[in-house]
């Protein structure tokens, strides 16, 4: 009884030193100084750093689906016809975005692309894989 009796009272003490505390933690305000200038400092002030970054840029000339055995059968000299007539534009994709059109050339032996149109946010943005809207 005398062991119950001490519990009692040491989860009393407990309480009471919970209650102090409680009482010590009270919400106090605080005033914040103004800083001086309207700069930002450092690197943060300034986009140079994103200049010089590279960005992949997709060009889809055409696309076409076959079988999974036709696919199987394909080897070096096959020819995949595209389901795009050539007089059409290929599409540049920043990412999966389009954001130009433009056409095939080549220059010093490799295939480039000559941009023919920017297009803006109320173009067609479809997707690599998906069918482009002339």
């Amino acid at each position: 009884m005398a062991k119950a009796a001490q519990t009692a009272e040491n989860d009393k003490a407990q309480q009471e030193d919970t209650s102090q505390e409680d009482a010590q933690k009270q919400a106090q305000s605080v005033e914040f100084s103004e800083v001086e200038g309207s700069e930002a400092s450092g690197a943060g002030g300034s986009i140079d750093i994103l200049l010089d970054m590279n960005v992949p840029v997709t060009v889809a000339i055409g696309k076409t689906e076959i079988p999974v055995r036709r696919l199987l059968q394909l080897g070096p000299g096959s020819v995949l016809k595209l389901g795009k007539p050539i007089d059409e534009p290929a599409e540049l994709y920043l990412r999966d975005t389009k954001f130009a059109l433009g056409s095939v050339v080549v220059v010093d032996d490799t295939f480039a692309v000559r941009i023919k149109k920017i297009l803006g946010l109320g173009d067609s943005a479809a997707k690599p894989d998906e069918p482009a809207e002339a």
